[in-house]
């Protein structure tokens, strides 16, 4: 009989190369796996129904952000069956539910095996449930159009997986940070430079982007018009280039403790502690959460009222009142300030400036209090730091060496570091939404977080080229 690790290694994959990569090939094939995912990105589900795909982008645009997926397309899913593998085998492992010692080459091997028929798994059963929920059109009663939907998804889903395999064997990083920092760049460039909005092309809306829809102006509000449709490219232009400047400048801050080896006087090194301690974790719980009430308000509505507990909703899903309303963004709360401060007729009232404060209290509070949490259960507090440390035999200048020193001297900067890293990316993220940034905040702190990772990985690849004996220091 067959075992699963032996059926994982009949599985789709990409062989690793022969020789190491240089270079210039290296950043060759993370080219041709991100040309080839902006190409899928663009083939449509074959028959599905368009109104329900537009609902849906709606609906799940949080997901679409932290997935690096395009709804409506074959790469619907994105990267989410590859997270959701690692993530459920990490908390069996970590759990002792599955006790292998990933720190083995067999504990290693049996990982893979597993989380890549958990993957592929996966993507057959989400693609499935994609299509039964009736994301892409009432498919009931209909087991070939169910099917040919399914296939497409799960074909998709498959090759997205092989691309990540194939950036992680041959190219630079992994096709998971990749291909979100491509979803969030090329949504980026849409929404600043296409004629229309994102999604509302088909329609013939007014877009968001940096040159405008040349429709005409409602009679008698040529200028309204016109100072409205100036105001709106330009906070999107302005409000992008001033989030990702900021990203980026508090992404290179950081705290440095100074420390001594304690058997070799004279020598010392600065242990670094990010400003952005906790990286964007926090900041993506909040916005799950958020999705979850959101996909829960809607699932709860009324069919004859669309309302529910946590607030009602409009034809194409968006919510007009409630929690629901709430907890989306107001973005249209800075252009009115602005017009209407121009004109003279302030179309903002005391509650959007509630809105306002509500979102932003949501994101940083949240934020701030799941960053805290992330901090205990992934070995960022002070004691679990104070064992990194201790082993590697470094102490704190002026002490002798003891975990209870350096664990006193890291409670300084660490609680707090945590404190103010989860409350600053909650806040950039409201902030990105509210004054309508392309890409959202969340986005732009993965993608900073994401390439300024990359940049790292490619300085250490190029030094390593430069000096070969660099390797084994950086290894």
């Amino acid at each position: 009989m067959v075992s699963w690790f032996q059926a994982a290694q009949y599985l789709p994959t990409v062989e690793n190369p022969d020789k190491e990569q240089t270079l210039k090939q290296m950043l060759t094939w993370t080219g041709i796996t991100l040309l080839l995912y902006f190409l899928l990105s663009e083939i449509p589900i074959y028959a599905a129904d368009a109104q329900q795909v537009e609902t849906a982008i709606q609906q799940l645009r949080t997901f679409q952000t932290l997935l690096g997926s395009e709804i409506g397309t074959i790469i619907t899913l994105g990267i989410g069956p590859i997270v959701t593998a690692s993530i459920v085998l990490q908390m069996m492992v970590g759990s002792e539910l599955l006790k292998w010692d990933t720190s083995t080459t067999q504990g290693k091997q049996k990982f893979q095996a597993a989380q890549k028929m958990l993957a592929y798994s996966l993507t057959v059963v989400q693609a499935a449930g994609f299509t039964l929920s009736g994301t892409f059109g009432n498919v009931a009663g209909d087991p070939v159009l169910m099917t040919v939907i399914t296939g497409q998804i799960t074909l998709g889903g498959w090759l997205i997986i092989l691309m990540d395999d194939l950036v992680q064997k041959w190219g630079f990083g992994s096709g998971v940070g990749l291909f979100i920092a491509g979803g969030v760049s090329k949504g980026i460039m849409t929404q600043l430079f296409s004629p229309f909005a994102a999604g509302q092309a088909e329609t013939g809306s007014p877009g968001s982007g940096f040159f405008w829809e040349t429709g005409a102006a409602p009679q008698g509000q040529v200028w309204e018009f016109l100072l409205s449709q100036s105001v709106e490219a330009g906070l999107v232009l302005v409000s992008t280039v001033a989030v990702f400047s900021a990203v980026v400048y508090l992404q290179g801050m950081k705290v440095e403790i100074p420390l001594t080896f304690g058997n070799v006087r004279g020598f010392g090194q600065k242990w670094p502690l990010k400003f952005f301690y906790t990286s964007v974790m926090p900041v993506i719980f909040v916005a799950a959460l958020i999705a979850n009430i959101q996909i829960v308000g809607t699932i709860a509505a009324d069919d004859v009222t669309n309302c529910s507990p946590l607030g009602c909703f409009d034809e194409q899903g968006q919510a007009t009142s409630g929690l629901v309303y709430l907890i989306n963004p107001p973005a249209d709360f800075v252009e009115n300030l602005l017009v209407g401060g121009v004109t003279g007729d302030l179309a903002v009232t005391s509650f959007d400036v509630f809105h306002v404060l509500f979102y932003i209290i949501i994101y940083t509070v949240g934020a701030a209090m799941f960053s805290i949490f992330w901090a205990k259960t992934t070995g960022q507090d002070s004691d679990a730091v104070a064992d990194q440390i201790q082993d590697t035999g470094m102490k704190v200048p002026g002490f002798r060496k003891d975990k209870r020193v350096i664990k006193k001297v890291l409670d300084r900067y660490i609680p707090p570091l945590v404190v103010v890293a989860g409350a600053s990316v909650g806040l950039i993220a409201a902030a990105a939404d509210i004054f309508r940034a392309a890409g959202g905040g969340m986005g732009i702190l993965l993608t900073v977080m994401i390439l300024y990772r990359l940049y790292e990985q490619l300085a250490q690849k190029h030094m390593e080229e430069l000096h070969p004996a660099m390797k084994d220091f950086f290894q």
